[in-house]
Formats: structure tokens, sequence, C-alpha cells
């Protein structure tokens, strides 16, 4: 008889075990971050944003770090990231491919709501605009960004490369893909000969490694890019989806809270939707109708049939933005 109370013990002790398990892990967050730098340095500036996020939701957040954009949009994917920082190019392939959905925005500490592609040289070269590095690109090394970056890579391939009827991949004497951090400092110690950058980047750098930042000078400055969103899965619970919100819609509230966002480069937080991305699938569709354009390769009833989709692809994000644009101006 005691053997067998034994034994219901131990296994009930089992279960609530288990079970204890199974809401410790339900309590817990993993928190994406895109690698524009290394892992050590993102930490670094993360960790105290992190720990008060923690102590306000009462979760168990962690930092969930890839060497690549495309692990952080895997880890969406497969459950195993919760809530990312993205750019707006990886923000669009979350939520087209693994269930994200944004639910706010970045906001810098100066209070723009957006910034810049760069393409950088070294201060002694004598590239100095887009013009001298196309016109020499058979004998230069470029350092290009990650292929979900927006401003590493989708801006500087549409307004660089496909306006002017080019492949990064194939005009230059050998072309390279980096971080941001990591394309800068190959510039800067004249490891390559141009890179893609940000002005957000740059004005860390300034900060991190003047001497470094010094090196560099910029070629090319992009259009204005909308601020990195935040997303988070759409199949999170809304209990959780709204302490998370509550978090980052009141942060910012005391001189220590936004001492904090200064080191991410940001101020308070603005409210947002998956319609910020309107912007990049317009400039994204832009550069497939500009290839597909150019592509002498294709048929031309192939070539007319992508065109004529691409086209009412591009009408039908017209027809979107016009609306917003029009609910904005009658509120």
């Amino acid at each position: 008889m005691f053997k067998k109370a034994s034994r219901v013990l131990a296994v009930s002790t089992l279960l609530a075990g288990s079970f204890f398990g199974v809401a410790q892990a339900e309590q817990q967050i993993n928190f994406g971050i895109i690698s524009t730098e290394s892992s050590q340095n993102l930490k670094s500036m993360w960790d105290p944003f992190l720990e008060d996020m923690s102590k306000k939701t009462g979760y168990k957040i962690n930092a969930f770090f890839a060497p690549d954009y495309a692990g952080i949009i895997q880890g969406m994917r497969f459950d195993k990231v919760d809530v990312a920082w993205y750019g707006n190019k990886a923000a669009m392939e979350a939520v087209d491919r693994a269930g994200g959905e944004i639910f706010a925005q970045t906001v810098a500490a100066n209070g723009a709501e957006g910034y810049y592609s760069l393409l950088v040289a070294h201060k002694d070269s004598p590239i100095n605009s887009v013009e001298d590095m196309l016109k020499n690109a058979k004998s230069l090394t470029f350092a290009n960004g990650d292929p979900n970056s927006t401003s590493g890579y989708l801006v500087p391939g549409y307004y660089v490369f496909a306006q002017n009827k080019a492949d990064a991949n194939t005009i230059f004497k050998r072309a390279l893909i980096g971080s941001h951090e990591v394309n800068a400092l190959s510039v800067a110690n004249k490891q390559v000969d141009v890179g893609t950058f940000n002005s957000e980047n740059m004005e860390r750098l300034e900060v991190t490694a003047p001497d470094k930042a010094a090196q560099l000078k910029v070629i090319w400055t992009s259009p204005l890019i909308p601020a990195d969103p935040l997303v988070w899965r759409k199949n999170l619970d809304e209990g959780t989806k709204a302490k998370l919100r509550d978090f980052f819609m009141t942060y910012g509230s005391t001189a220590q809270e936004l001492k904090i966002l200064e080191t991410l480069q940001w101020g308070k937080f603005k409210t947002s939707d998956n319609d910020q991305l309107l912007p990049i699938r317009q400039l994204e569709l832009f550069k497939q109708r500009t290839d597909v354009a150019n592509n002498d390769k294709l048929k031309a009833d192939d070539k007319a049939a992508q065109l004529k989709k691409l086209d009412d692809e591009l009408a039908k994000l017209e027809k979107r933005m016009a609306e917003l644009a029009a609910n904005t101006s009658a509120g």
C-alpha cells in the first residue's frame, strides 16, 4: 500500500512539474534582434531595455540573435521568436511568410520618423559618386547588405542598381555580403572599395569608433526610409499582446527610460500596422518590374504577361495608399 501511494505521489509530482514547466514556458518571450552588428555589441545595447520589458510585463524576456536576418524571420515562422525588431524589408518577409504582424514603429531620438541608406567609400578613394562607382565597377570590390535588409540591400538595389540597369552581383570585380557594421569597417580598413551602410549606423559608428567613421565618405544618400517596425507573432494570445502593447506605448515616460532608448538611438514608440510596409512593397515591385523590363532573355509574351501582373499589383498598392492618404487628410 505504501509503495502504491509512493508511486501515485511520484507520478502526481511529475505531472505537476510538467504542468508547471509548461506554465513557466508560457511566461517567456523570445525577442528577435536583427544582426546589424556583432551580437556582443547588440547585447550590451539591448540588455537594459529587455530587463525593463521583463519587469513591466512580468515575462522572462530572452534575447534571440541570429547571424543573419533570415534566422530571425525563420525563428518567428516556427514560433521560436515571439516579438522582433526588424527593418522594413525583413518585416515584409516576416508578415508574408512567418505569420508576423506589425504593431509598433520606432522613432529616432531626435524625433525623425525615418533614416537613409548610404553608399560609403574610403575618404582617400577616387570614387566620389554612383557614376564613378558604376564606371569603374570592374576594378572594384563591393560590400552589399543582407538580402533582407531594407537600407543595406533593397533600397540601393532599386535606386542605385535597378535604375541604372546594373546587377550588383555581376558588375564588380568582387561582390560580398555583410552586416552594416562589417561593411563599414571593411571600407574603413580598405578591404573593400564601396559598401552599403545607413545613417543610423553611421551616427552610432561616430560614437563607438570615431576613428573608423572618420575614414568614410558618403558617395550616395537615398530618399527617406520609414523607421523600423516592431513585429509580433499574429498567433500570440490577446492577453500577451495587450501587455506588450502597453509596455511599448508607455515606455520612455521617465528620464531613465529615455536614456535607455537613446542608447538604441530611439525616442518613444508610436503605434503602427502592416500598412507601414506599403511604400516598401511598392519599391520591391518597382525593382521587380525594372528587372523584368530589362531582361532581354524573356520571350515577348512572357515579358508582357509578367509586366501586366506587376502593373496590376502596383495599381492595387497605389489605390490603397491613396485611400490611406485620404483618410489621414480627413482625420
